[in-house]
């Protein structure tokens, strides 16, 4: 239950902090005293999107805090899954500033605004006149039928397994698509990986192809180069012959001088080498004899590898390697999608039977359910005298699956006996609506955990008797929960246990608005006020005793 409300620089308040107590609480005021400004304050509290227009004149920012007694509700998982501290009394606030920041608060612990929303949407309802307008949506139907028949959760699970669902066809098709476009393609890219398959680039070097066409294509100008280096070293009075005739005479002398010795040495060491070369240009001269075929194929494979690379626009075979491999990986790539589409297509299908074994079994226990709890509706509109109104939930099979599984409901209404039901939202008034949810309402809130329901004007349309039927029934669930309401009518103020009323002034030449809780006396004098205007007079006051009595 709510146990305290601060609100701070708030529209028309400059302050308030307000003490709730259990039970049946009312707020009363005049039309534009800002009642409204309370329940705009609570909206923020159960995660609501800030109005930053709200904000008052005295600071930067507004701030809503609201303590909230939670030790029955069974939250120590929730806190412990996004990493807050638990105390069984919970501080919830709510900032928002002139900047356009807007700020919540779960225990002093910075939250997003969707784990606010998740925690205060368990703890507090706020059911509003717009709320009597969704009473007329089929699927706002559903839903109370399956509150009241105990199939939320299984209604809730259901909704994220379709929502799941939809999102697994999305992607399958997503996927198809991809598919199709790698096969629109395929054949063009398994011919240039074919292409370049056939040139084995991992086992020949093309460089090496290239220098040994040129050395063919050049081998007569090579020949007597080295014709010309062999005969010039072999050859009698050549540079060998010669340098060892030198060696000879330079040898005589060598014993008698250090410096002949040292050019002895030098000399052998480059007849080493010469006779290496001219051993080397013999070797390379024999295999110059080049097979004109040879000089063909080289051509051959040069021309198809420079094509290729032409063709690809890149520079090296490094880079077609390179090409090829993602070619190859692209291949391998669309066998394994075709064969996850594939696997996907099997999982949809077998989800899809599943969704609607589910759909079918949750149909059934809503026809099942529907009798009973017509019969306890019928219970609850005869206290708030609607004796002979007929409230009846058709269910019927609908032929497609979807969020809300594989029922379609019209709940149909009869005001009086003798009248055919017909739907609601073209037989209900304006207060017949009204009541008709809170005895919704009333039953909904036996069925759950929820422990605060804030009705706004809930008796609009209603008067006299009817009133008192209303105030007895709220009077009623402030029995077993807290509930909070803010009306215009004697006949409901006069039965709460708790009274607040709203009241603006002019203060220093601005308009404020002020909540103060009312004394015994106090609470006779506004019930009366609320029943003949601004003039109480005793009758009034006497009428006023009676009520709250």
């Amino acid at each position: 239950m709510i146990a305290s409300l601060r609100i701070e620089n708030f529209a028309l308040i400059d302050e308030v902090h307000i003490q709730f107590t259990k039970g049946f609480t009312v707020i009363t005021g005049e039309t534009g005293s800002g009642k409204s400004i309370l329940l705009n304050a609570l909206n923020l509290i159960l995660g609501e999107r800030a109005n930053f227009s709200v904000i008052g004149d005295r600071k930067d920012k507004s701030i809503v805090e609201a303590q909230i007694q939670i030790a029955d509700f069974d939250l120590k998982s929730f806190f412990e899954k996004e990493e807050l501290d638990y105390f069984d009394n919970c501080i919830i606030r709510r900032e928002i500033s002139k900047q356009g920041r807007s700020r919540a608060f779960i225990n002093d612990t910075p939250v997003q605004l969707s784990t606010l929303k998740e925690l205060s949407s368990r703890l507090i309802h706020i059911h509003s006149q717009y709320n009597t307008l969704e009473l007329k949506d089929v699927n706002y139907q559903l839903n109370i039928l399956d509150s009241l028949a105990g199939n939320s959760q299984v209604a809730k699970q259901f909704n994220a397994d379709f929502r799941a669902f939809l999102q697994e066809k999305k992607e399958l098709k997503s996927m198809q698509a991809q598919l199709a476009e790698l096969a629109s393609t395929a054949d063009y890219n398994q011919f240039q990986l074919n292409e370049l398959l056939e040139l084995n680039l991992d086992s020949i070097d093309f460089e090496k192809i290239q220098s040994d066409l040129k050395t063919a294509e050049n081998s007569g100008d090579l020949k007597a180069c080295y014709a010309e280096l062999s005969e010039g070293l072999n050859n009698d009075d050549g540079v060998i012959d010669r340098l060892e005739r030198m060696k000879n005479f330079v040898a005589k002398y060598a014993s008698l001088d250090n410096t002949l010795t040292s050019l002895n040495e030098r000399i052998e060491s480059s007849l080493i080498e010469l006779k290496d070369i001219a051993l080397e240009a013999e070797g390379r001269l024999e295999e110059m004899d080049i097979d004109p075929e040879r000089i063909v194929e080289l051509s051959e494979r040069m021309n198809g590898f420079n094509r290729v690379l032409y063709k690809h626009n890149v520079q090296t075979q490094e880079e077609l390697i390179t090409l090829r491999n993602e070619l190859d990986s692209s291949a391998v790539n669309s066998g394994e999608l075709e064969l996850e589409v594939e696997r996907r297509k099997e999982e949809i299908a077998k989800a899809e039977m599943q969704l609607a074994k589910i759909a079918t079994e949750l149909h059934e226990k809503r026809i099942k359910a529907a009798p009973e709890i017509e019969k306890q509706l019928k219970k609850a509109l005869n206290e708030l005298k609607l004796i002979d109104t007929e409230l009846n939930f058709n269910v019927t099979k609908s032929a497609e699956v979807n969020e809300t599984g594989a029922s379609k409901i019209e709940m149909l209404f009869s005001p009086n006996k003798g009248i055919e039901p017909v739907p609601i939202h073209r037989a209900a008034s304006g207060g017949e609506l009204s009541r008709v949810m809170l005895a919704l309402q009333s039953l909904m809130a036996a069925k759950t955990k929820l422990q605060t329901v804030l009705f706004d004007e809930i008796d609009t349309g209603v008067s006299g008797d009817v009133a008192q039927k209303v105030g007895n029934t709220l009077e009623k669930m402030g029995k077993g929960m807290q509930v909070i309401a803010i009306t215009h009518l004697p006949q409901v103020a006069a039965k709460g246990e708790q009274h607040f009323r709203v009241s603006k002034a002019v203060v220093g030449g601005k308009t404020k608005s002020s909540v103060v809780e009312l004394s015994a006396e106090e609470r006779v004098e506004e019930t009366a006020r609320l029943m003949s205007g601004d003039v109480i007079n005793e009758a009034a006051l006497e009428n006023a005793r009676a009520l709250m009595s």
